[in-house]
């Protein structure tokens, strides 16, 4: 039995057999029971101080800064309640020496206090140097003996009986601590002769990875699995607990790594209390026989955290890479899951997207085999600013690695998606989601049209005016709240026939024949009403280029008859493009983004080069990237949905930055997206389920490229269309 581990009732009989000694003191030197209320009393107060708040109640294992400022100030006060000019030069001297270690004492504290969350290493230094001044110069038993022993000089030196018995009194029951003394005798000689476990090696020590990791060659007869606690020598060389890992091969006996815990400076005094015979080779494994130990360590934010455990900082990491050497094999990993590691003060989050097998040798010809994961840097999650802050830097080697565990999803109207089974959300921002122009990427059926609408709803929303070529027809339906079909019908049916009679119009002059012109004219009047600012009313228009039958004129007339050639999807789109890009600029030129033109079906609407339906479509298809770019400045901006990213033109693909790439197989668009996402989540593409995306560009509120779980439609709904 130790002292430190005594529990409150026992430090409390000791505390109030202390308190009559000190008594008996008074009454043998003054002849009272109670000390003098004058300065000469001023000893007896001192040391009953010093065992109240020192040893036994408030701080019986090691003193913080602020409980040095508590003792600090408290002994001021006894201090300047003396008048030193009453007393011989000497005297006044020693007061003033007091009196200033007091002062320092109490600044001390302050500055540990105040510096100990600096970012400034050397800052940190000084503060951590402060804390152990405070620590070893400011404990009550140090402050309270210094106020005591001038007591005793000013007050009691020219009495020789007064000195001798209240010296010898404070150095009997302070200083020599009978009382804890026999307790430590006691509990050695019931170690010895009780029934309990004796200290027990479990192995022994054959090496170290600094920083943090111990190898142990365990005992046979010892039975140690993952997170249980140890005791070992820590890279310092003093007494420190470690949580077991995993076995890392075989070579005369079983290897188990260890991984350091950071503890306090009173939990390590307390381990060295029970421990102290322990050799230096050797670890303990802690388990209920030392309950006052299990009870302190289960604060520790590894041990409440170890089921969730997965691994440690492995080589090669770098400022945007993690490398994971996994410890566990009973945990179900999967691409997308997010880990979380200290850089600093802060927890930085990753996001796995690879796993791979590697192999070491352990010793001589025996080999181990891993598996080693690979996850990307997300940030810091800002609370309050709801997204993720960059962190420039990496975690230490060798430090533990948490696997997020799954949560509820609290779904809300700004989240496009969320991390897989988490409740990070990932929002996106309308302006720039058009005024840089976004690219919706996947095969058939993997919610593309979808996640498109769920964009067009929040563009609606934030006042941004959408046009809609769509070749599906599915917009209309899925946005009907803002889309009235009933309402657009004379105005869609004006452009139908004006298309028509167009299949009549022969012109000496082959550019006015057919009805281009008055499709464009047309079109480009009505465009112009609904982006008029003053209409408040209409926020979205939908047409499909397949539907409109336009002529051009395509010979020289003869006979009153000229060979005339229907308008493809591509060239009809072409004209709706243009048409909103003179509106704009008519308008003049904007920073915010005012019209959004949605391109369904891309590959049949913007075709690459070498995929056209005519020859016709490669100058179309010029005209409308050339309308793309040159919007930006007039508020003018695109949503490109496809299933081809190799057929659609790179024109305005490459002016997309924001992407949304659901799964794919074909190589050229995993080799489009490679510049995009980069390889690693290139590499996961074909293997993402349905709804899932990995999103990237200015209009997401992650700065780098993530994998997240898409809305559901039913959920959207909910949260987003509320009244």
């Amino acid at each position: 039995m130790k002292m430190n581990t005594l529990n409150q009732p026992v430090r409390l009989l000791i505390l109030a057999i202390y308190i009559g000694l000190l008594v008996a003191s008074s009454q043998l030197v003054f002849g009272s029971w109670l000390p003098p209320t004058s300065e000469k009393g001023l000893w007896f107060y001192s040391g009953l101080a010093a065992l109240l708040l020192g040893n036994l109640l408030v701080s019986p294992f090691f003193t913080k800064p602020v409980d040095s400022i508590s003792y600090g100030v408290a002994a001021l006060i006894a201090l300047l309640t003396i008048n030193p000019s009453k007393y011989s030069e000497f005297d006044s001297i020693m007061w003033l020496i007091v009196l200033i270690y007091l002062v320092i004492i109490i600044i001390a504290g302050i500055l540990s206090i105040s510096t100990k969350s600096s970012n400034s290493d050397f800052v940190r230094k000084v503060s951590q140097s402060l804390f152990t001044f405070c620590d070893s110069f400011g404990s009550a038993r140090f402050v309270f003996s210094l106020l005591f022993l001038f007591a005793l000089v000013v007050f009691h030196r020219d009495n020789h009986r007064e000195f001798l018995i209240i010296g010898g009194s404070w150095a009997f029951f302070v200083g020599l601590q009978p009382l804890e003394n026999i307790v430590k005798i006691i509990g050695r000689f019931w170690t010895i002769w009780s029934f309990t476990k004796p200290i027990e090696s479990c192995g022994e020590i054959v090496g170290h990875q600094v920083p943090g990791i111990v190898l142990l060659r365990k005992n046979e007869d010892v039975d140690v699995q993952f997170g249980d606690l140890l005791v070992v020598r820590a890279d310092d060389g003093q007494l420190g607990t470690a949580i077991a890992l995993d076995y890392v091969g075989f070579a005369e006996g079983l290897w188990l790594r260890l991984l350091h815990l950071n503890i306090t400076p009173e939990l390590r005094r307390e381990i060295q209390n029970h421990f102290s015979r322990q050799d230096e080779c050797q670890a303990v494994k802690i388990d209920k026989n030392y309950k006052t130990l299990t009870d302190q360590l289960q604060f520790d934010k590894i041990l409440k955290q170890r089921s969730a455990l997965l691994g440690i900082v492995a080589p090669d990491t770098d400022s945007s890479r993690l490398r994971i050497e996994l410890v566990r094999n009973d945990v179900d990993l999967a691409e997308g899951m997010l880990v979380e590691a200290n850089i600093g003060t802060k927890t930085v989050l990753y996001q796995i997207i690879n796993g791979i097998t590697k192999e070491e040798i352990v010793e001589q010809r025996n080999t181990r085999g891993y598996v080693r994961a690979d996850a990307k840097k997300i940030g810091y999650w800002n609370q309050s600013a709801g997204r993720f802050e960059d962190v420039k830097w990496v975690p230490q080697p060798n430090s533990p690695i948490f696997l997020v565990q799954a949560s509820v999803i609290s779904f809300h109207k700004d989240m496009v998606g969320y991390f897989p089974d988490t409740d990070y959300p990932v929002t996106i921002d309308s302006n720039l989601l058009v005024t840089h122009n976004t690219a919706i990427l996947g095969i058939l059926g993997v919610g593309k049209s979808f996640l498109a609408i769920e964009l067009v709803e929040r563009i609606i929303k934030d006042d941004i005016k959408v046009i809609c070529l769509d070749l599906t027809n599915q917009y209309a339906k899925e946005l009907d709240q803002y889309y009235s079909l009933s309402e657009e019908q004379s105005e869609l049916d004006e452009l139908a026939s004006i298309g028509i009679s167009g299949g009549s119009n022969v012109q000496q002059n082959v550019e006015e024949g057919g009805s281009i012109q008055q499709f464009h004219d047309l079109a480009k009047e009505k465009i112009k009403v609904f982006l008029d600012t003053t209409n408040q009313t209409k926020k979205i228009k939908i047409f499909n280029p397949a539907q409109y039958e336009v002529w051009r004129q395509d010979s020289k007339p003869f006979s009153g008859k000229a060979s005339m050639v229907a308008l493809t999807p591509t060239e009809i789109t072409r004209i709706f493009a243009e048409a909103t890009l003179e509106v704009l600029q008519e308008q003049g030129m904007s920073d915010r983004a005012k019209c959004c033109i949605v391109f369904e079906e891309a590959h049949s609407l913007v075709p690459e080069w070498n995929a056209v339906a005519s020859e016709g479509d490669k100058t179309a298809t010029n005209g409308t990237a050339k309308a793309i770019l040159q919007g930006r400045k007039y508020g003018l901006g695109c949503i490109l949905i496809t299933q081809r990213t190799a057929n659609v033109t790179k024109t305005i693909l490459n002016q997309c930055n924001t992407i949304f790439a659901l799964r794919i197989f074909d190589a050229t668009g995993m080799d489009f997206l490679k510049n995009y996402i980069g390889e690693d989540y290139a590499g996961v593409l074909s293997t993402l389920e349905d709804r899932y995306a990995v999103v990237f560009g200015r209009a997401s509120s992650c700065r780098d490229p993530v994998l997240i779980r898409l809305n559901d439609r039913n959920d959207f709904i909910r949260t987003f269309r509320q009244p």
